[in-house]
């Protein structure tokens, strides 16, 4: 009915609503904003991290076109696009790639086999009808979450190595000789038993070790978001398939699939939107720089924080201009990456973040 008023008014009645609604517009916001000021109360400390850690470190990549002194950013001498050059044909060059293809295919990995392991455990929470057993196997799977990355990186080197005690530390204070998963390896003959090598600083072991303690740690929280997703589907849908005399696995795939659809391309544009955040500090305590060069693994360990990380340690001037520089590429890549994916879902599916 009010869409038949509205087209029938003349275009004057229209401009005289237009004007009044533009009128009293900030009247309007402000009895929002007195309305619901508890959220917005809620809300400011969220901008106030947002501002200080998000925004302000912005203004330190302009120091990586300027020269690199103490004196400051803003009396630091411009330098144009030389350290861009730096990083990608010179000094940094060799490292910052090979820390990039690092970084890009452990993402990848972490998107193949880490995300479907939290929906396939959402799955299997919304099987089981006994309220109590669910409870337990959610917790259960809930609680490596809560688990600092020191305590996990501390689990995984106590089965790499063999433990804290004194012998072979080699005055690293980490006892070097073989864990009992280093032994499992060595028996297998996946690992050789020269130079003392072990699984973390077997190249071709430390991927799979990362991937592994990231699904053991971060699938059970992960699938609080979808099995919450499988409870808003209403059952009359599941009843309805099953007069149709559709399986478990045709519901899974007609009912509990497009119910989900939505959430599904939300989270999958956001963990697209991580591939090239790789945090140092997992990476960093996983590997040891006194042991960099044993087994060749820092080629496939090291990531582009990790990098640096070690380019701003070492303190020389041209690698912590270079290191802002990578750094920045690296968010560049990452805003492109959620960019397009987002519009892909948004002409795919009409779910968007924005």
């Amino acid at each position: 009915m009010q869409n038949i008023q509205v087209a029938d008014m003349s275009e004057e009645q229209k401009s005289t609503i237009l004007d009044e609604m533009e009128r009293t517009r900030w009247k309007r916001i402000g009895y929002e904003l007195r309305k619901d000021w508890r959220l917005y109360v809620l809300l400011v400390p969220l901008l106030v991290f947002m501002f200080l850690f998000k925004y302000i470190p912005v203004y330190g990549t302009i120091q990586g076109f300027k020269q690199y002194t103490s004196e400051g950013v803003m009396e630091n001498y411009w330098q144009g696009l030389y350290y861009v050059k730096e990083l990608f044909a010179g000094q940094g060059a060799t490292l910052f790639w090979r820390a990039f293809r690092n970084t890009f295919v452990t993402s990848m990995y972490g998107l193949i086999f880490g995300f479907p392991i939290p929906i396939i455990l959402a799955l299997l929470f919304s099987e089981i009808k006994i309220g109590w057993a669910r409870s337990i196997f959610q917790v259960c799977t809930y609680l490596p979450k809560f688990l600092s990355t020191v305590v996990v990186t501390s689990i995984i080197t106590l089965w790499c190595y063999g433990g804290s005690g004194e012998a072979g530390t080699g005055g690293t204070g980490i006892n070097l000789e073989p864990g009992i998963l280093t032994q499992l390896f060595r028996n297998w003959g996946w690992i050789t038993s020269e130079g003392n090598i072990g699984v973390l600083q077997s190249a071709k072991f430390f991927r799979p070790i990362y991937q592994i303690s990231n699904i053991w740690q971060d699938a059970g929280y992960g699938s609080i978001v979808y099995f919450a997703a499988i409870m808003a589907i209403s059952p009359t849908n599941y009843e309805a398939a099953k007069i149709d005399g559709a399986s478990k696995l045709q519901e899974i795939k007609y009912v509990t699939f497009p119910g989900m659809a939505p959430t599904l391309s939300i989270m999958l544009i956001m963990r697209i939107g991580q591939i090239l955040n790789i945090g140092y500090e997992k990476v960093m305590l996983l590997y040891r720089p006194e042991q960099a060069d044993q087994g060749g693994y820092i080629e496939t360990a090291d990531v582009v924080s990790t990098l640096i990380y070690r380019w701003k340690i070492e303190g020389k001037a041209v690698f912590q201009s270079i290191g802002i520089i990578a750094d920045l590429f690296n968010s560049l890549i990452a805003m492109v990456l959620v960019l397009g994916s987002n519009a892909i879902s948004r002409r795919v599916s009409d779910t968007s973040l924005f």
